[in-house]
């Protein structure tokens, strides 16, 4: 289709990814899926290229864009290639902007020149063994020092992607009891370094996909947080990750209608190449109609996906419309990979075919970042329902 939304800038950063990936991570898939994580000079590789700190000002050592296109052609390279980049746009589009936007002159000197170059990584703690979706009812809490300094940080988070090798993580925590009328009020963002003594690293989490993105459970023990360490304003927090979910949803919402392109692309070569009955898969007429309407849903996918993008370039993403385009997409990407790996066949299932790493790599696009049913909530309230 037509990227008009894409500038001839974007294209330009388009093939100069393309063959960065096609050098640096597609010939070691096999072997970051094995060690569960992408080593560190990697991260920094793309520093140099300029991915994780596109949207970074240039005073700090970035690109100084606005909006999420650049981020979006990354992931569409990304899936086409069928590579993995580890937790890098987690880290670089969903993260690093809570420390752009909320972050004091003096947080943004200290960290992001890190974060933009690769020598710093980023997570985020939010989920809570006992809370998921509910981020109102979180329980880990930083309790203010007499002599105001510091904050005393006590709780566990798990499902946390970068987990394992992250330098920096942006907790989410109770710093105050919630008011019966209003839960979400008193909690905080605190940025902690994960050297502090205190803060463990748990079990690394083995999942479905997402082989070469490390997850993990985090604790924290009387961990002493400067009281420079806090992002935003106290006990507004659950108001600033609102703020910033919309872009996260749009993130998902672009690498799923990605995923779902490159899975279309992919099972249009292999049915060419594939010969069964003496022809090939692409020569029977149910290929063709199961494409030609994996083609038409990934269309509609890119068409929300794309619209999104543009406005969040321009100030007007609203959360009940980021909420429409992550569903969308996410379903849309589930329906359409599981079309193409079928056509793969038996070989669909093997994880040496990207079709198959897609497949499972997707399925928790529909959860993480507020899961389908969370998403279906948003819309219908912004409905009136």
């Amino acid at each position: 289709m037509p990227r008009t939304v894409f500038t001839a800038e974007h294209e330009a950063f388009r093939r100069t990814v393309r063959d960065f990936l096609a050098k640096e991570a597609v010939p070691h898939i096999q072997e970051w899926t094995a060690a569960r994580s992408v080593p560190r000079d990697f991260y920094r590789r793309l520093g140099e290229l300029g991915v994780l700190g596109v949207e970074v000002p240039e005073e700090f050592g970035g690109g100084g864009e606005t909006g999420h296109h650049f981020g979006a052609v990354f992931a569409e390279e990304v899936a086409r290639a069928g590579a993995t980049v580890g937790t890098a746009m987690t880290h670089a589009h969903i993260i690093l902007p809570y420390l752009l936007h909320f972050g004091t002159e003096e947080q943004q000197r200290r960290w992001v020149p890190g974060c933009a170059s690769g020598d710093l990584l980023l997570s985020i703690a939010m989920t809570e063994p006992g809370t998921g979706s509910d981020l109102a009812g979180i329980r880990t809490t930083a309790v203010l020092s007499e002599d105001g300094t510091h904050y005393l940080l006590n709780g566990a988070k798990t499902f946390i992607t970068g987990g394992t090798q992250c330098d920096l993580v942006l907790v989410v925590c109770r710093t105050s009891p919630a008011p019966e009328e209003n839960r979400r009020e008193g909690l905080s963002i605190l940025v902690v370094d994960t050297a502090s003594e205190g803060f463990a690293v748990g079990r690394s989490l083995h999942k479905i996909g997402l082989h070469a993105s490390d997850t993990a459970e985090l604790s924290f023990t009387d961990v002493r947080v400067p009281v420079e360490n806090l992002l935003g304003e106290r006990d507004r927090g659950f108001f600033h990750l609102g703020r910033n979910l919309a872009r996260e949803r749009l993130v998902i919402a672009v690498q799923a209608a990605a995923a779902a392109a490159a899975a279309v692309t992919f099972a249009q070569e292999y049915t060419r190449n594939r010969q069964v009955f003496g022809r090939p898969v692409a020569a029977f007429q149910n290929t063709k109609f199961v494409l030609a309407a994996c083609a038409t849903e990934v269309e509609a996918a890119r068409l929300m996906a794309y619209e999104a993008l543009e406005r969040d370039a321009h100030g007007e993403l609203t959360p009940e419309y980021a909420a429409m385009a992550k569903l969308l997409c996410t379903e849309t990407a589930s329906r359409v990979i599981d079309h193409c790996l079928q056509l793969h066949g038996g070989y669909g299932y093997m994880l040496e075919y990207p079709i198959a790493r897609l497949y499972a790599d997707t399925r928790v696009m529909r959860i993480y970042g507020g899961t389908s049913e969370v998403m279906k909530t948003i819309i219908a309230k912004s409905l009136g329902l």
